[in-house]
């Protein structure tokens, strides 16, 4: 590359142009950056996947999303090449840019992450650049070689916006529709422990102040006693849920036989599957061995909810445990359902299951108490112990949810199961 002698310097800087003049230069420039573009997405793609904790297929999980790089570094060439034609907001490389600001939110990046993405994108282009721009036979100017500087840092910065607007806007609905949630769970809740103390505290009175026979006596203290259970289950469940994730969720307890997990929910939940004329059976179980507390808190959740939503028209009431060792995606699993004749789910609310504070019938059955926490533990114990959990949905009604963990030890095969349409934790129907 030539270089002219420099230009005497001027009083003041040029006037502006919306249309500068062309730079032979940049023009090469933005040649060899199009013809090397697959190149440079390929050294993007390392360079992201040795920084962040995906595996490389899913970092562009398509090649329609791979496809996106190299029209963002066409995009910066052609800024390069011809600055006065700014990246508009309607054009292709925008589109693109938002997409993957999209995609990088659903796949649990950072705002650090996706800005760092474009550094480094700055980052490849400029060493790129520096490598073959002594090979270019053109007359430039130190500014005009400055010039192109610029311009390649303001193309990487436009699209790097385009992508950052697009995963903060993300972003921002999510925590809005967090911070929403956690209002109606707050107003629940309230509401929840509020009838509780008003329901023990006035049965209480009416203990102190009120001559009542041993009859009365036993249903007031009754009341008192369920109602401070209630409270005291559900403050066990919001503690449980505030240590999902932490190294305490992570607490190696003592293991147990399944079949003895089971038979002693089915002992906790006696007296409140009676007092709503529940029956809680418990079948076959195969005899592996599981995490006694946290079995014991998924069952207790899957059996009281099947309890408190029971049909009342339903003279036969029932909540069935049951498992089997299956074959699974990555070997044996002891899988256990909980299976009941009860409302079940209407179809409009299964792809809520599992969410936090989300409840399936909020509307349809208000005299059922209830935070919405209990799938959701259910779900996050579960996967903290490298499992899966599901609901299915049987042709003759009622509701299944079963939950698979690895087998420890199993003395049994793996067993058929039916065909039921089946909705897996996160929502989506398989």
């Amino acid at each position: 590359m030539s270089h002219p002698a420099p230009a005497a310097p001027s009083a003041g800087p040029p006037p502006e142009s919306h249309d500068p003049a062309p730079c032979p230069l940049a023009a090469v420039l933005a040649g060899r950056m199009r013809a090397a573009r697959d190149e440079l997405t390929a050294r993007w793609l390392e360079r992201i996947v040795a920084r962040v904790a995906l595996d490389p297929n899913r970092v562009f999980p398509t090649d329609e999303l791979l496809d996106h790089v190299p029209v963002l570094i066409a995009g910066v060439a052609d800024y390069v090449e011809h600055p006065s034609r700014a990246v508009q907001a309607d054009s292709a490389v925008v589109a693109k840019a938002m997409e993957l600001g999209a995609l990088r939110h659903t796949q649990g990046f950072d705002a650090y992450e996706v800005l760092k993405e474009y550094e480094i994108l700055g980052g490849i282009l400029f060493a790129f650049l520096t490598a073959v721009v002594d090979d270019i036979d053109e007359p430039c100017s130190r500014s005009e070689l400055f010039t192109c500087a610029q311009r390649v840092f303001q193309g990487v910065a436009l699209v790097q916006q385009a992508t950052a607007v697009q995963y903060l806007q993300r972003m921002t609905e999510r925590l809005s529709e967090r911070d929403e949630r956690l209002r109606a769970f707050n107003r629940t809740l309230a509401h929840e422990f509020r009838n509780r103390i008003g329901a023990a505290s006035g049965a209480a009175q009416l203990l102190g102040t009120v001559e009542l026979d041993a009859e009365a006596r036993g249903k007031m203290a009754g009341v008192i006693v369920r109602n401070v259970d209630g409270m005291r289950a559900t403050l066990e469940n919001l503690l449980e849920l505030s240590r999902m994730g932490t190294d305490d969720a992570r607490r190696q307890q003592r293991h147990v036989r399944l079949p003895r997990a089971a038979a002693e929910v089915a002992r906790g939940l006696r007296d409140f599957a009676e007092a709503h004329r529940v029956a809680v059976r418990v079948g076959p179980l195969p005899e592996v061995e599981v995490n006694a507390a946290a079995v014991e808190l998924c069952l207790t959740n899957l059996v009281s909810n099947a309890v408190k939503y029971a049909d009342p028209a339903k003279p036969d009431r029932w909540v069935e445990v049951s498992g089997a060792v299956e074959e699974g995606p990555e070997g044996n699993e002891a899988v256990v359902r909980v299976r009941d004749n009860g409302l079940g789910v209407p179809e409009a609310q299964r792809a809520g299951l599992f969410r936090r504070f989300f409840r399936a019938h909020e509307h349809s059955a208000t005299h059922v108490e209830g935070t919405g926490l209990g799938l959701s533990i259910v779900r996050e114990t579960v996967r903290a112990l490298g499992g899966r959990v599901w609901a299915e949905f049987p042709d003759e009604g009622g509701t299944v949810f079963a939950f698979a963990l690895p087998a420890r030890r199993a003395e049994e095969r793996p067993a058929e199961r039916p065909p039921a349409e089946r909705l897996p934790a996160d929502g989506v129907a398989g």
